[in-house]
């Protein structure tokens, strides 16, 4: 059975979304355990940033289809995987979304590196302070991000683990391909 090799592109956007959404997930559970406000531009910022990247690769992902698997693996495996792969990649987009639809509507706004996408909505009366856009879809938004990292996170977990079992136990080439290292 010949294995199918993943594109350069496909291999890139796999692991510029990886690393970005791991670091900026871990990141924004720091930040909201200890209130590192001086954190937050830039989780904002890269936020901003990863999400064209997102973008591309679900497009890419639908244009190029899904990548056959490089054994014969029982239904469940193969199931529980496109769940997972369907997770990873509704989350990579709703994540910067619900952090955007959060930080404009509590009046925040948010910032690209300085450079101002959504204005803040500073409070008249109360130096420092901000006067929400619409308080009930800001609270909607927060509780989205937060569930949706949590999520992220399960999703994550379960694709290393699962390209885990690949590489150790199953000895497949499914690791080494998303890595473009294939024999």
């Amino acid at each position: 059975m010949a294995i199918q090799r993943l594109s350069k592109l496909t291999i890139s956007l796999h692991w510029i979304i990886a690393a970005t959404m791991i670091v900026l997930l871990a990141v924004g559970i720091y930040m909201a355990e200890t209130d590192a406000w001086a954190l937050y531009p830039w989780h904002k910022s890269f936020g901003i940033l990863i999400f064209p990247v997102a973008v591309a690769r679900v497009l890419w992902r639908i244009k190029e289809g899904w990548p056959e698997p490089v054994g014969d693996y029982p239904r469940y495996e193969q199931i529980l995987a496109k769940l997972t792969h369907y997770a990873l990649l509704l989350g990579t987009l709703l994540m910067p979304i619900s952090g955007m639809v959060f930080s404009s509507m509590s009046g925040h706004g948010f910032e690209l590196f300085g450079i101002p996408l959504a204005a803040a909505h500073p409070s008249p009366d109360k130096p420092g302070e901000v006067v929400p856009v619409n308080e009930s879809l800001a609270d909607f938004a927060h509780e989205a991000h937060e569930v949706i990292g949590w999520i992220l996170i399960l999703a994550i977990a379960l694709h290393v683990i699962g390209a885990l079992k690949h590489h150790v136990i199953d000895k497949d080439q499914t690791l080494q391909r998303m890595r473009g290292k294939m024999d």
